[in-house]
């Protein structure tokens, strides 16, 4: 196992899986306004996660054409729920995922449902990661998975107009959510045929690379692996040996993206920003 460096890292890191929580207790006394679009709603009740004796809330975003027509849609299921469509949520900014998938369906680019499972605050580090971690906790993250796959899924497909089939479901996240998005990927290739890996967390899960080494994913899976410049020199060398890794598969490159963006750091804007270039190229045509 790796030397463990704790700082900035694991400060920054360790923020964010309880931000939530922080961001209950202060909201209360600064509440921010909505930024939800109209396609956003929260999906009902918490839903009971199997195995971890727990719930999630779940939140959807449906494109602007979906109730005027009788289309059936591709999905990409993302993390941190909290984070993705609305300020009033987000804990430091939001993905603003329905601005840039309103604006995608209205250039006619493209249309999708997304389904956000909700962080668990303090659970969150063991939640999103596949692999117990001696200082972290253990991992929770085949459940997890489990959950999303055999529970969320199934409950999505049954009430929604969706595309079901790998081809047309994908899996995104960052940070945790991205090392989970990446393990998701390997651990259910018949399920999923896109992820999208921002940020990665590596540094919690050594066995990750062993894991995805001894596990290729089928020729025509889509991998968008993210990083900024400025995440650190542990998560740039992460990475960039995981795309080592991914290659030496045999993994096609055209199905591949391993983009750095030298000044960027870990924060929701990065993401935003990034998030309408990933989603087109990993829902973009097979051309082959």
């Amino acid at each position: 196992m790796r030397p463990f460096h704790p700082a900035p890292l694991l400060l920054s890191l360790a923020v964010l899986a309880a931000a939530p929580a922080a961001f209950a207790a202060d909201g209360a006394n600064t509440p921010k306004a909505s930024t939800a679009l109209p396609g956003v709603s929260l999906l009902g009740e918490p839903v009971e996660m199997p195995g971890l004796n727990r719930k999630r809330q779940l939140r959807l975003y449906l494109p602007p054409g979906y109730a005027t027509s009788n289309k059936r849609y591709p999905v990409l299921y993302m993390h941190d729920g909290q984070n993705l469509f609305d300020a009033a949520t987000a804990y430091a900014g939001e993905w603003k995922v329905d601005e840039t998938l309103d604006a995608l369906a209205k250039e006619g680019k493209l249309e999708l449902i997304v389904v956000g499972i909700d962080n668990g605050a303090e659970k969150r580090m063991t939640e999103l990661n596949a692999w117990d971690n001696e200082r972290i906790g253990k991992g929770e993250g085949r459940e997890y998975t489990d959950f999303i796959v055999k529970t969320v899924k199934p409950m999505i497909d049954r009430q929604y107009r969706t595309l079901p089939d790998r081809a047309n479901t994908a899996i995104m996240g960052s940070s945790m959510g991205g090392l989970a998005s990446h393990y998701a990927l390997a651990q259910y290739p018949q399920v999923f045929s896109k992820a999208g890996v921002f940020s990665p967390a590596y540094w919690t899960a050594e066995p990750a690379f062993s894991f995805v080494a001894s596990k290729p994913v089928p020729k025509d899976a889509r991998v968008f692996l993210l990083m900024g410049g400025k995440e650190g020199p542990q998560m740039n060398a992460d990475v960039k040996k995981m795309a080592g890794v991914i290659g030496k598969t045999g993994h096609p490159a055209k199905n591949t993206v391993l983009k750095i963006v030298p000044q960027a750091e870990h924060n929701e804007a990065f993401w935003a920003g990034e998030l309408r270039e990933a989603l087109l190229w990993m829902f973009a045509p097979d051309k082959s």
